[in-house]
């Protein structure tokens, strides 16, 4: 066969369903997933199974994984032992508004530092940028000192004040606007529209994925913040779920609090789950968009 005839045919396919390619599936893509899916899934699983035991059926040597009898008295012991009611309410009302006003401000800084001529504006960004890089428990101190003095301890504004500004947010939605066609805005701008009508009639609308993106993960740093709300309140009425789990692992140190601990822990992230629901679908879309520039 000659050298031409032999350069026409064509390199053999390997077969998709070949053993090769299945285990490369399997080991590369299916057995990471089901780690990773584990290593998340069962302590939640753990969680919710030992908050409908009883007590003797925790603390015991005889590990069992289902409960023998599911019983719903670790819930009304926990509702019951410590404000939890009080306790949601405060942190409806604290995530509502800080997350509202959070969403707020990082769509219009965003709008301003890619459709607004100013001064300093790449200067700015740098500084949000650096601002992702600083733990947020650096400035727990100083802001501590500033809200104590202002008279803000055991208020609902002084546990929102200090985390108005969500770098994150501003980041994520400044990496997408840069993305969206410029012909659309002028041609808004031609006819006669300011930028709050073209951030709120043309960059709004068609930005919904990203800014539902950052709207979950502020909701959810807002519900489970811990640290701040913990320093600035000392009042049970003003404290808000994750505070109070402390307050109910505090009223009972025994082995009979592990049931209305899970159970507790329950409550809190069942809200969360429910928003992460209700918005998941957004969530990769907007990643996608945010991560893209133009």
């Amino acid at each position: 066969m000659s050298t031409s005839t032999a350069a026409m045919i064509p390199a053999q396919r390997q077969r998709p369903l070949s053993w090769k390619n299945i285990t490369q599936t399997i080991l590369g893509g299916y057995v990471p997933l089901v780690a990773a899916t584990l290593v998340v899934f069962l302590p939640l699983a753990w969680m919710i199974i030992s908050s409908l035991k009883s007590p003797g059926e925790i603390v015991t040597t005889q590990l069992t994984i289902l409960p023998q009898h599911p019983t719903m008295q670790n819930y009304v012991d926990a509702a019951t032992s410590v404000p939890f009611a009080r306790f949601f309410l405060n942190s409806v009302i604290v995530t509502t508004i800080a997350s509202i006003i959070k969403c707020f401000l990082a769509i219009v800084t965003a709008y301003a530092l890619v459709f607004v001529r100013f001064p300093f504006r790449r200067a700015i960004f740098l500084l949000i940028l650096v601002a992702l890089m600083v733990p947020p428990q650096v400035s727990v101190l100083p802001n501590y000192v500033l809200i104590a003095g202002m008279g803000g301890l055991n208020t609902y504004w002084g546990i929102i004040l200090p985390g108005l500004g969500t770098a994150f947010g501003t980041f994520l939605l400044r990496q997408h606007f840069m993305t969206l066609p410029v012909s659309i805005l002028e041609s808004a701008e031609i006819d006669g529209a300011n930028h709050w009508r073209r951030l709120w009639r043309i960059v709004f609308p068609i930005s919904v994925p990203t800014i539902a993106t950052v709207a979950l993960v502020t909701i959810v740093t807002e519900w489970n913040d811990y640290i701040w709300p913990l320093i600035i309140v000392d009042n049970p009425n003003m404290m808000t779920l994750p505070v109070g789990l402390t307050l109910l692992s505090n009223s009972d140190s025994g082995s009979q609090a592990w049931g209305i601990l899970m159970a507790g822990a329950v409550i809190v992230i069942v809200p969360i789950l429910i928003i992460f629901a209700a918005l998941q679908r957004y969530i990769v879309a907007g990643l996608t968009q945010g991560s893209v520039t133009g």
